[in-house]
C-alpha cells in the first residue's frame, strides 16, 4: 500500500510540476530559479492530497477561519509592520559603535539580511507544504512530536509573544505620553489601551486587522523614507569612508552581529497565517522573500543616512539617531515629527503580533483539550476570538507586573521566597527588555529546532508534495540554523542567570503537556 500511495502521489506532483513549468515559460529566469516548482492554486495541497498520518486539524474554512482574506501584499505588510519595529531607531549606534568603519557596519547589516533571506526560504518550503495556521506550531509538532508544538505555543503565550505586545506597546505610550506632554505615571495605562483597542480592532474581523496593518505600514514606510530623504539632504559622503577603532570595553563584531539579527526578527510570523492567505502556494514564498529583501534594502538605506547626515563619529555616540539626525536638519519639528513615527512604527509592529500570534494559541487549542477554548474560532468575523482575547489578557497582566514599578517589586518578592537568582531590571534598562532577554534563549532554541524541522520532514514524508523547495537546500539550511546556534550562545551570555526563568516555563510548560495528554487529544 506504500508503494502505491508514493507512486499516485509522484504522479500527482509530476502533474504540477508540469503546470509549473509551462508557467515559467513566461516568466523571468531568475524568478524561476527563486520560486521553483509553483503549482496551480486549484491543485493546491489540500484534503484530498493529505498523505495517510495527518493530523487531520481543521481546514482553512472548517472552523470559521477566513482561508483567502488575505493578499501577497497583505502579507508582506504584516511582516514588513512587524519586523521594521523600533530596532531601527535605536540600535543602529551601538552596532557602528562595535565596527571599525561604515563599510564594515554597513556588511554586518547585509549580512543579517542574507541570514534572515536564507531563514525565509526555508519557511517558504515549510508554510506552502503545510499550510495551515500556527505557523511554528504546525512544523515543530509534526518534526518532533506533540510536545514540542505544544511548549512553542505555551512560551510563545506566556512570554514571549505577549512578551513583545507589551513591550512595543509601552514604546507607543512612552513616545505618546512625550509628544503629548503627559506624566511618565501615564505610560502604563496608555500601553494598556493600545493593546485593547487593537485587539477589539481585530475581533471584528480579519478584514478590519488586515486594513489596519496596511494603514499603519504605509505610513510607516512613508516615514522612513522622509527619514532616508533627511539624510540625503545633509549628507557628507565622504564619512562612507572614514575609519576609527572599536572603543574600549565593546564586545565587538559578535554583539553587532546580535543587534542586527534582533532587529530582523519577526519575518517568520507571515507563516502563522499561512491558512488564511489567498494563493498562498504562490503568495507566501513571494512574501517571505520579497519583504525580507525589501526590508533589508531599506535598512541600508537608513544606515546609510545616518552615516552620511550625522557623521560616523556622532552615529556611534547617538542612542538615538533618528531624532538627532531629524533634528538637525528641521530643529525641534523634526524630533516631534520622528516621535510621532516611532509611534506609528510600533503600534503597526503591535497589530501585527495581535493578529498573527492569536493564530498560534487557535492551533494549541484546536489539537489540545487542556487549552479547547483557544480554538474557538468566530464564525461571523472569522477570527479565533478567545484566542484573541486570551492572549490580551496576559499581555495586560504583564504590562501590569513587568512594565510597572509596583509589578516589578511583587516579582522581586516572589523571588524572594522561591529563593531564585534575584532579578536583575536594571542591567538590561527596564521591565521589558529584561523580559525579552530572559525568553531569547528559548525563542532562538524554537527557532533552531523549526529550521531543523525542514530536514526531518523531508526524511520523515518524502513522498509529500512540495510546492516550493529551499533552494540551495541544505546549505541554505546550515547557514539558518547556524546562526540560530549563535543566537542561543550569545542570548544565554548576554541573559546570565536570567536564562534559568526560560527553563523554568519550559518545566511548566512540560507538566502542563502531561496533564493534556491524560486528557487526551482532541485529534487523531
Amino acid at each position: 500500500m506504500r508503494g502505491t500511495l508514493s507512486e499516485q502521489t509522484g504522479t500527482q506532483y509530476d502533474r504540477r510540476r508540469t503546470i509549473s513549468a509551462g508557467r515559467c515559460a513566461g516568466l523571468s529566469p531568475v524568478w524561476c530559479v527563486i520560486m521553483p516548482d509553483m503549482p496551480d492554486s486549484s491543485v493546491a495541497a489540500g484534503p484530498e492530497n493529505a498523505l495517510p498520518g495527518d493530523r487531520r486539524r481543521p481546514e482553512p474554512g472548517d472552523v470559521g477561519q477566513a482561508s483567502g482574506q488575505l493578499s501577497t501584499a497583505d502579507a508582506v505588510s504584516l511582516i514588513v509592520g512587524i519586523v521594521v519595529g523600533v530596532s531601527i531607531f535605536k540600535i543602529p549606534g551601538l552596532v557602528f559603535s562595535n565596527v571599525g568603519s561604515p563599510l564594515e557596519g554597513l556588511l554586518v547589516w547585509l549580512a543579517g539580511g542574507l541570514i534572515a533571506l536564507a531563514g525565509a526560504l526555508c519557511y517558504a518550503e515549510l508554510t506552502t507544504t503545510w499550510p495551515r495556521s500556527g505557523g511554528d506550531y504546525e512544523y515543530l509538532t509534526r518534526a518532533w512530536g506533540p510536545w514540542a508544538g505544544f511548549l512553542f505555543a505555551w512560551s510563545h503565550l506566556t512570554a514571549i509573544l505577549t512578551g513583545s505586545i507589551g513591550g512595543l506597546a509601552y514604546v507607543f505610550a512612552d513616545y505618546a505620553c512625550s509628544l503629548a506632554g503627559f506624566e511618565e505615571s501615564r505610560a502604563a495605562p496608555l500601553a494598556a489601551v493600545a493593546v485593547v483597542l487593537l485587539t477589539g480592532v481585530n475581533l471584528a474581523g480579519i478584514r478590519f486587522g488586515r486594513m489596519a496593518q496596511n494603514l499603519l505600514t504605509a505610513a510607516k514606510v512613508l516615514g522612513l523614507g522622509g527619514l532616508v530623504a533627511a539624510g540625503f539632504y545633509a549628507a557628507r559622503f565622504t564619512e562612507l569612508t572614514a575609519e576609527a577603532p572599536v572603543p574600549e570595553g565593546m564586545p565587538g563584531l559578535g554583539l553587532a552581529m546580535v543587534l542586527v539579527l534582533y532587529a530582523y526578527g519577526g519575518w517568520n510570523d507571515a507563516a502563522f497565517v499561512a491558512a488564511e492567505v489567498r494563493d498562498r502556494n504562490r503568495a507566501l514564498p513571494r512574501a517571505l522573500i520579497c519583504s525580507t529583501a525589501a526590508i533589508c534594502g531599506l535598512y541600508l538605506l537608513i544606515n546609510v543616512a545616518f552615516i552620511a547626515g550625522l557623521g560616523f563619529t556622532e552615529l556611534r555616540n547617538s542612542g538615538v539617531p533618528a531624532a538627532d539626525l531629524m533634528q538637525s536638519v528641521f530643529g525641534p519639528t523634526g524630533r516631534v515629527a520622528i516621535s510621532l513615527l516611532v509611534c506609528i512604527s510600533a503600534l503597526g509592529g503591535l497589530n501585527g503580533l495581535i493578529l498573527a500570534g492569536s493564530r498560534v494559541h487557535a492551533a494549541l487549542g484546536e489539537d489540545h483539550r487542556l487549552f479547547a477554548p483557544l480554538g474557538r474560532w468566530r464564525r461571523e468575523s472569522s477570527v479565533p476570538a478567545v484566542a484573541l482575547l486570551t492572549q490580551s489578557v496576559v499581555s495586560l497582566l504583564l504590562i501590569g507586573l513587568v512594565g510597572t514599578e509596583t509589578g516589578r517589586g511583587a516579582i522581586d518578592g516572589a523571588v524572594e521566597l522561591l529563593r531564585i537568582p534575584a532579578v536583575e531590571w536594571g542591567r538590561f534598562g527596564g521591565g521589558f527588555d529584561t523580559l525579552i532577554a530572559l525568553t531569547a534563549p528559548v525563542f532562538w532554541l524554537f527557532f533552531l529546532m523549526t529550521g531543523c524541522s525542514l530536514v526531518i520532514l523531508r526524511w520523515k514524508e518524502p513522498a509529500r508534495p512540495r510546492p516550493f523547495r529551499t533552494p540551495l537546500f541544505p546549505f541554505t539550511v546550515l547557514l539558518f540554523c547556524g546562526s540560530c546556534v549563535f543566537m542561543i550562545w550569545s542570548s544565554v551570555d548576554w541573559a546570565g542567570s536570567l536564562a534559568a526563568f526560560g527553563g523554568v516555563q519550559l518545566l511548566i510548560g512540560l507538566v502542563l503537556y502531561l496533564i493534556s495528554g491524560q486528557l487526551g487529544r482532541r485529534s487523531a
